[in-house]
């Protein structure tokens, strides 16, 4: 039998159709019987003798008349391929790299959350694109704010009235009333810029998967962990009330003892005899205490009650870790729902891929922005507006 376009030099038409019976006879020579090989290796050689054009349609239905032909053979290789990528894609998605969006703001300015921006200038849609930042406008009127309600719809926007008029702006409730520093009692003459920014989407990026199953997880690594059978110091799950998946910074490692005490975080490691800083212990708690940029330490008085506070001391249990939010006086964290067991943990934080920022790349190698953090505002530290 002749296979291959040397030796056969008949018209465009029978050479294409003598590629796909070539290409058959190939790929399924394990699938066939042997009565089709034998009859497709006669039409191949029939057609291929002299090169002469032949009765393609005639041989088409002789060609599918054949006992175990697959018919379709190209969609059906197409959708193997389909499949195939697939699985390779899930595949590495389970065990290697997963994506994850930030939700909230409880690990800021390391990784954002949904959050205002005063200093993007870049025009629609490129703001978006690179971004991911809608344009947050307001000017005000005269008056005081009046009004505040929920935009429905796609995104999370908000109305405020002010000076009888609405006006439209991105971001939930909580997120309008800080950037637009919204208070009753304030009023305004007119002509005031109340917003000038962007609301931007929370940071995306890669989980690495794959080494928590030959290095263990150490102090200062930031792990996104499921909620599942994690209930808060009220006995509410977690999952229920607040979401799935969590991403914190590990501060106690099992056997771990700690300490806050005037917004100071302490470790007394397993079997060691006295307490230190955790900045101390671990460098990267360094960037966290400098004051700098919105990092704010580790707040020991959060105004109810807590598993770890002034007052309380905690001892972290066998294999089980002690999350914190870099963000620690917004932060739901370990010390309202206690340590994290290790079946919960999902995988470290490999990559940031989107929105464009200096937080792209490789995350939690930024040094703080050199403003210092000062005083908080309604929901957030105003100084994160800049990053």
């Amino acid at each position: 039998m002749l296979f291959g376009k040397a030796a056969f030099k008949g018209d465009r038409k029978t050479r294409k159709f003598l590629s796909k019976l070539v290409g058959m006879r190939i790929q399924q020579d394990d699938l066939l019987p042997e009565i089709s090989k034998l009859e497709l290796d006669r039409i191949i050689d029939e057609i291929s003798a002299d090169g002469r054009a032949v009765d393609i349609e005639r041989t088409s239905r002789q060609e599918y008349a054949l006992p175990g032909i697959r018919r379709y053979s190209a969609m059906r290789e197409f959708i193997d391929l389909v499949c195939v990528v697939f699985a390779v894609a899930f595949g590495i998605r389970g065990l290697f790299f997963q994506p994850f969006k930030i939700p909230t703001s409880s690990m800021q300015p390391t990784l954002y959350g949904i959050h205002y921006r005063d200093n993007l200038t870049c025009p629609q849609p490129f703001n978006m694109l690179l971004f991911g930042g809608r344009r947050a406008e307001l000017t005000a009127r005269r008056g005081t704010f009046e009004d505040c309600d929920a935009s429905p719809g796609f995104f999370d926007d908000t109305f405020v009235k002010q000076g009888g008029s609405w006006t439209r702006l991105p971001g939930d409730r909580s997120k309008v009333i800080d950037y637009a520093n919204m208070t009753a009692n304030t009023y305004y003459f007119g002509g005031e810029i109340i917003a000038n920014g962007s609301v931007v989407s929370g940071d995306h990026l890669f989980v690495e998967r794959f080494s928590l199953y030959f290095l263990p997880p150490r102090r200062g690594d930031i792990m996104v962990f499921t909620t599942e059978g994690i209930t808060d110091i009220r006995g509410v799950s977690l999952r229920d009330s607040s979401g799935f998946y969590y991403v914190k910074r590990i501060v106690g490692l099992p056997g771990d003892t700690l300490r806050l005490r005037n917004n100071q975080l302490y470790v007394r490691p397993r079997d060691a005899s006295s307490f230190s800083r955790i900045q101390d212990i671990e460098p990267k708690f360094a960037k966290i205490y400098s004051g700098k940029g919105g990092y704010h330490g580790h707040v020991s008085d959060m105004g109810e009650s807590c598993l770890l506070d002034e007052a309380t001391d905690y001892t972290v249990p066998d294999n089980c870790y002690f999350m914190l939010g870099d963000n620690s006086r917004f932060s739901r964290d370990s010390r309202f729902f206690g340590a994290v067991p290790r079946k919960n943990l999902v995988g470290r934080a490999a990559f940031v891929f989107w929105p464009l920022s200096r937080r792209w790349g490789l995350p939690d190698i930024a040094d703080p922005i050199d403003v210092p953090t000062g005083r908080r505002g309604v929901y957030t530290f105003p100084v994160m507006w800049r990053q």
